[in-house]
């Protein structure tokens, strides 16, 4: 009798989750084609079909959609009972998967990555980074890192100590053609780059100060959705531009990019790690959270 192995079960329910094979094979860390292969195999040795799939979509059939709706809780259970075992490992091992925004990757990837990886070198980490906000748990990550007010509540988070802010920014050059705005309401006549959300929405650039708040729906010659595409264009003199502050800090300090409105942008949020509250933790990511405690005191401190 054929039994299926935990792998093409995993893989049957990343896809249900994902809506596609490509979103899957990231989940778990796998080919697109080594996934295909193994999803193929067990509709062979059901002898349904589980998936109906088309060159732009894929679904559960009515069989898939039933078997899914059995395995997907026992899956759970097999996965809570190994981290059960692994969190009485004494040293820390295994992969932890970590989804941040790019930003937010770059804050921590050497204060506590490289310090994590230097501390348990047995241990691998997996960092993905995307502008779309995730659900961790459903597509398979330990950890996410996020601004504050996006940690969704059934999270636990851990402050870093890494207060987010923005900084508008523009080249020398560009200032010395077109003057700088001393109010957001001056930005109406000047050139922006209109920011594309991952949710397809229109930036708003938000500005606080003394208490005063102000949103300003800029124009431009230009729409991006990616930050380093952006500062590209800033430094090239074409127009204002509206960054997270780490994206920018080393050109403002090397003189490429000067702040402007700098009264205007006032820090918002911290930045933090959050995960489930977990009842059995590897030792890899109980380690990882402490030192992610640590380094957010010392940042305090």
């Amino acid at each position: 009798m054929y039994r299926p192995g935990l792998a093409e079960l995993d893989a049957v329910v990343a896809i249900a989750r994902a809506g596609s094979f490509r979103g899957a094979a990231l989940t778990l860390g796998m080919s697109t084609t080594a996934l295909s292969n193994a999803v193929a195999k067990l509709e062979a040795k059901l002898g349904v079909r589980l998936f109906n799939r088309t060159t732009r979509s894929v679904a559960l059939t009515d069989a898939g959609r039933a078997f899914v709706e059995q395995v997907a809780p026992a899956l759970q259970d097999i996965h809570g009972a190994m981290d059960a075992v692994r969190s009485h490992q004494a040293t820390p091992s295994g992969t932890l998967r970590i989804n941040a925004f790019a930003a937010g990757g770059r804050e921590i990837i050497s204060p506590l990555v490289v310090t994590f990886l230097r501390r348990h070198p047995t241990v691998h980490v997996d960092l993905v980074t995307e502008g779309r906000l995730v659900d961790i748990v459903a597509d398979g990550f330990d950890l996410g890192v996020r601004r504050a007010d996006l940690v969704p509540a059934d999270m636990i988070a851990v402050p870093l100590g890494r207060p987010q802010r923005y900084a508008v920014v523009a080249s020398p050059d560009y200032l010395r053609r077109q003057g700088a705005p001393v109010t957001p309401a001056d930005l109406m006549a000047h050139p922006c780059i209109r920011v594309r959300l991952p949710n397809g929405a229109l930036l708003r650039w938000h500005f606080e100060k003394s208490g005063e708040t102000v949103q300003v729906d800029v124009t431009g010659p230009i729409t991006l959705d990616e930050a380093s595409l952006a500062r590209a264009v800033v430094l090239d003199g074409l127009c204002i531009g509206l960054f997270l502050e780490q994206n920018v800090r080393d050109d403002i300090a090397e003189g490429r990019l000067v702040r402007v409105l700098d009264d205007w942008t006032p820090p918002f949020a911290d930045l933090c790690l959050y995960y489930p509250g977990r009842r059995n933790p590897s030792a890899a990511l109980k380690a990882f959270i402490g030192l992610a405690r640590e380094l957010g005191r010392k940042a305090k401190s």
